[in-house]
């Protein structure tokens, strides 16, 4: 506006295609009436594809009032290409890149996933390993976790492609999460001494010669399946990198560059693992007594594993015991009731009592649980079904969806923190807020939205799809999404 000229807020219009927009309208000033009005310069978004755009408003300078104005502008945008998701573009990388430009960027995209959420669960199951396998070569170890770790999940991507699924979802099936923790059970008593975990003797001999390793306990073949079980259950989030390969595997059929392309990246996401096992040989002294105490710890780590993994499938009342028990039992092992004899026992012993007094806890809030309703409850409506969903989207201008499992960390990450900012829960008001938990696969819901896995975020206006959002985003970029 002119210099002394202002506009009325009230009277300020606009129309999308003939469709009065109910649009946020920046904070105004007062004239000296007590009006809200704008003076000088003020920015609004308008969201529209293309189409006409029609603006009315009124205003009055300092000795006259104007008559209503009217202003129309025609937009041709290309939006299918501006709005374009991380995944598709990853996808259109794979169908008109060389390859070598491919395994490029898919290496560069595992090394950044790599120092994500999703990684860090790898961390202690590894040094377990490495522990464990302390007579052998560490960065052996590790290569073989890896590639282990690769060649899984590299099958498991390729087989989803094919067959249009999402093969991580479907091992989150009850019965094969209650498998894996068992393994993860035996793993922890192999820990403990109970017996041993290696390969056949005739086998194991062979390697020694080669190596000269040592075959103790635990062996290659332990080293095999954590780096199976990493990949399938505690590996990598879906992310769009992954995203995008499937996506590119479902389209082609071309499952051989996929794989290759999926092999690449989970190199690159086990980079940190490989440092740490380049590493472990200085770190981790020679074998002897203290790798007694160290095998429990870890058989500890692996036992706290299982529990996680059967957080997917158990109620939480029961999970909560799970841990009691755990930590119970660690606390009775340091023997807190006994003869102090030193500053040692002192502390051991006041570290032990702590752990009764958690584990305690743990069971008091089962009997006794606090009488409060969760705010994530609150926010969000649970669907389980596409016919619901379906409902919903028509009968609300705008649907925000989220994809979730008990599975995902950047999951949690979302709910612990980007869901938790006050201005996103600010935006989330213009929203009917929907949330699927996808731990067991909803098959016709997935399809239906091309979800591969999540977290995946759908934002809906007058039922259309307008943003899909495949993976963790912080609250700046998230709301500047919202926002958009």
């Amino acid at each position: 506006m002119a210099k002394g000229v202002h506009i009325y807020k009230n009277k300020f219009k606009v129309f999308v295609n003939n469709k009065l927009l109910n649009l946020k309208l920046p904070k105004s000033s007062k004239d000296m009436f007590g009006d809200d009005v704008y003076f000088n310069t003020f920015k609004i978004l308008i969201p529209t594809k293309s189409g006409e755009v029609k603006v009315e408003y009124r205003g009055c300078g300092n000795t006259v009032c104007y008559a209503p104005q009217t202003k129309i502008y025609k937009f041709k945008t290309d939006i299918k290409k501006q709005n374009e998701s991380q995944e598709n573009r990853i996808t259109n990388l794979l169908k008109n890149a060389s390859l070598f430009k491919i395994l490029v960027s898919f290496f560069i995209f595992g090394i950044l996933l790599s120092l994500t959420p999703c990684i860090f669960p790898m961390i202690p199951i590894l040094s377990g390993v490495l522990v464990k396998t302390a007579n052998r070569n560490s960065f052996l170890v590790s290569v073989v976790y890896v590639l282990s770790m690769s060649v899984t999940y590299t099958i498991a991507g390729v087989l989803a492609g094919l067959f249009g699924g999402n093969i991580q979802a479907l091992f989150q099936n009850p019965y094969v999460i209650v498998s894996f923790s068992l393994v993860f059970v035996l793993l922890a008593l192999s820990m403990f001494g109970f017996f041993e975990i290696g390969l056949p003797s005739s086998i194991q001999t062979k390697l020694t010669k080669k190596s000269n390793e040592a075959g103790k306990k635990g062996g290659l073949l332990g080293v095999v399946i954590m780096g199976f079980l990493s990949a399938l259950i505690v590996g990598p989030c879906v992310a769009p990198p992954l995203a995008g390969a499937l996506i590119y595997i479902s389209q082609t059929g071309n499952a051989f560059l996929g794989g290759i392309a999926l092999f690449v990246m989970s190199i690159g996401m086990g980079m940190p693992l490989l440092i740490m096992g380049f590493g472990a040989n200085k770190l981790i002294p020679k074998a002897g007594s203290w790798m007694i105490m160290v095998n429990k710890i870890f058989g500890v780590i692996m036992l706290g594993i299982a529990i996680w993994f059967l957080d997917r499938v158990l109620p939480e009342n029961i999970i909560s015991v799970l841990w009691a028990v755990l930590v119970i039992g660690v606390g009775l092992y340091l023997n807190p009731f006994s003869k102090i004899e030193n500053y040692k026992d002192t502390i051991i012993k006041t570290f032990a009592f702590v752990l009764l007094i958690i584990g305690s806890s743990l069971i008091f809030n089962v009997v006794n649980p606090p009488q409060y309703q969760s705010q994530k409850q609150e926010l969000w409506q649970k669907v389980n079904n596409l016919n619901e969903l379906q409902k919903i989207l028509k009968n609300n201008p705008k649907v925000l969806v989220d994809f979730t499992a008990k599975w995902c960390v950047a999951c949690k990450e979302y709910e612990d923190t980007t869901f938790k900012n006050e201005k996103v829960l600010q935006e989330f008001k213009n929203y009917k807020l929907i949330q699927i938990d996808i731990t067991n696969p909803k098959e016709k819901i997935a399809k239906k939205f091309e979800v591969a896995g999540p977290p995946t975020i759908l934002i809906f206006e007058n039922g259309e799809l307008k943003q899909k959002i495949v993976g963790y985003r912080k609250k700046d970029e998230f709301l500047k999404i919202l926002k958009r």
